[in-house]
């Protein structure tokens, strides 16, 4: 049978004999019919269930009718930014203006509004009076608390507040958003409404709050006082275990945020259903040019969701959650067989993988510890003795992958976490033998000790090892040791000679390095309240935090010692830390030949 994708104008609702939706999705992101993006997700899971779906995507404000060409839907709006905070996906970590959009046809920037949530809630409100509206996505989720915004360096109230929507719902969704519809199909009022896991809401001062909650400082405390914000944080994750975590209460003004505790994990069932659900998995035959976004997955699979890294710059924790929710291998093989089906398909799947790829089917031996547990991360400070790490099952999966008889190549292109690999020897040799591109991709994000603990990272000795090990076994094989570790300028705890220290490593270690994310705080995450308060929210040490457009740029120039361009932030950070006497070693280049310290006339 031909799937057709969601309506998306009055015109395609027609075609199916629809006068009225249920419910009305609107998107920052062009709309691409394919299960690696939210909103067709959740659209698709709602259609599954008989609701009557369409979905608007990058609506055009300064237009009326882009909004209100399939009327007023009968349940509610779901409004979302997209697959990025907009603010990320606009700015540059030095609040420059990006030039392309990867979510858009052609790339094209602009079209999305800043704070795109808040900005589509006061369209939609505006053009239909009293809907109701529901805000979601990566966005609403990093923001549904009072939080410090790095493009306005202050701190926000909560996206609920500001976009005035009716309910928040926070994390992948897919529970909230189905127990919300049959609530609301079953006549129940919104303002009763109160109980369901993943959502937040406003209650005025006279409306009963959870016995159980947990009273965070309020927006006007947390705005006005680091100390109060470190607090908030730590209150905040200290309750965002699914399985025991209560209700979280923030004041803002007279009213009172309430955060019901995370969605529960999803069963290997319940996810599978979710990824059986029909995709075209192709954009809408509307748009003419190419979705970069698109481009780069339509030929992946998502194998699982969570991370049990915790790292401190990284909001997956904050979004998906720390638990491993892994798909059965029949369902991925399953979607196997549907991207084999595809006319542009030619032998290649690009990934297989999740937030990390050598993370699918690990989870916690003890299932009492796992309920009870506080920790952020299972791998930071140490290995928490009850994590399994064996994925033998990924390895089984990956040959069957392979198998298949119109597959040619299996990638794994998503990020590996190589401080787990010496407990995976059998994935690790299948990754070697079959599943890398050219180069490994890794992210030790620095080779700084100190900053890897402000970081949550392991330290630049399990790197050593990790690097000697790979390059040994790619000699044995006769293979290419190519290798790109991802790294972080700037980040809270870097100071200039703790990057100097980095640069030594990657020149000692023959690393070169192309691309240098330069901390960006985006809300919610550690580092970010780091940033802001100037502390460690769990114990209170004082932590240095690069902040002028100097000494960032000159962090980045270390990292890409080997470009010309950089030359002279070098010579000027090895100056300012008095290591001069490192400057012929640092601007040695690959062939032997040193960088002059001076451009030739000619």
């Amino acid at each position: 049978m031909k799937i057709h994708p969601l309506p998306t104008s009055a015109t395609e609702m027609k075609q199916r004999g629809w006068q009225e939706l249920d419910v009305l999705f609107i998107s920052g992101d062009a709309y691409v019919d394919h299960p690696a993006f939210g909103v067709p997700l959740l659209a698709r899971l709602l259609e599954a269930r008989g609701y009557r779906i369409g979905i608007i995507a990058q609506p055009d404000l300064n237009n009326p009718d882009s909004l209100t060409c399939m009327g007023r839907p009968r349940l509610f709006a779901a409004i979302s930014a997209g697959a990025m905070d907009s603010m990320v996906n606009h700015y540059t970590a030095t609040k420059k203006i990006r030039s392309n959009d990867a979510y858009t046809p052609g790339g094209k920037s602009g079209l999305r509004p800043d704070r795109a949530t808040i900005a589509y809630t006061a369209a939609i409100k505006g053009a239909f009076k009293g809907i109701t509206t529901v805000i979601g996505g990566i966005e609403a989720s990093l923001r549904r608390l009072a939080h410090y915004d790095y493009w306005s360096d202050r701190v926000r109230r909560s996206f609920l507040v500001d976009s005035k929507a009716d309910l928040l719902i926070y994390g992948m969704a897919e529970t909230a958003i189905l127990d919300l519809a049959r609530r609301l199909e079953q006549g129940e009022a919104l303002a009763a409404v109160r109980d369901i896991r993943g959502t937040a809401y406003l209650a005025g001062k006279d409306h009963p709050l959870p016995a159980d909650g947990v009273y965070l400082p309020g927006f006007e405390e947390v705005a006005a006082d680091t100390q109060m914000y470190n607090r908030a944080f730590r209150l905040a994750a200290e309750q965002s275990n699914p399985y025991s975590g209560f209700p979280l209460i923030q004041p803002h003004g007279d009213r009172q945020l309430v955060i019901n505790p995370p969605s529960l994990p999803l069963s290997e069932e319940e996810i599978d259903r979710i990824y059986a659900l029909p995709f075209t998995r192709q954009p809408h035959p509307s748009y003419h040019e190419p979705i970069p976004a698109y481009l780069q997955i339509r030929h992946s699979i998502t194998s699982h969701r969570g991370c049990v890294g915790g790292c401190a710059f990284c909001a997956i924790t904050f979004h998906q959650g720390k638990t491993i929710q892994s798909r059965s291998p029949s369902s991925i093989l399953g979607e196997v067989d549907a991207i084999v089906a595809q006319p542009d398909f030619h032998g290649t799947i690009s990934d297989v993988g999740g937030p990390t790829a050598n993370m699918y089917g690990l989870g916690c031996r003890n299932p009492d510890q796992e309920s009870a547990c506080h920790r952020s991360s299972c791998l930071f400070p140490e290995r928490c003795r009850h994590l399994q790490t064996d994925n033998r099952l990924n390895v089984q999966l990956l040959q069957q992958i392979r198998a298949h008889h119109k597959v040619k190549h299996v990638f794994v292109a998503s990020g590996i976490r190589y401080d787990l690999l010496p407990l995976q020897p059998d994935y690790y040799d299948a990754l070697l033998q079959h599943h890398i591109s050219g180069l490994l991709k890794v992210a030790p994000e620095t080779f700084s000790d100190p900053v890897s603990r402000v970081m949550h990272k392991p330290g630049a000795a399990v790197f050593t090892a990790f690097l000697d090990d790979y390059r040994r076994r790619c000699r044995q094989s006769g293979g290419y040791a190519g290798i790109v570790p991802y790294l972080i300028s700037g980040h809270p705890g870097c100071t200039l000679n703790d990057m100097i220290d980095v640069a030594l490593y990657l020149k000692r270690h023959r690393l070169i390095v192309e691309q240098v994310q330069d901390f960006t705080p985006t809300p919610g995450t550690l580092s970010t309240c780091i940033y802001y308060t100037g502390s460690d929210p769990f114990n209170g040490t004082r932590i240095q935090v690069p902040r002028t457009a100097k000494e960032k740029k000159m962090q980045k120039s270390l990292l890409l010692y080997h470009r010309l361009e950089s030359r002279r932030d070098i010579i000027e950070a090895l100056k300012l830390c008095r290591r001069s006497e490192l400057l012929p070693q640092l601007l040695e280049i690959k062939s032997g030949r040193r960088i002059p310290l001076k451009k030739n006339k000619s």
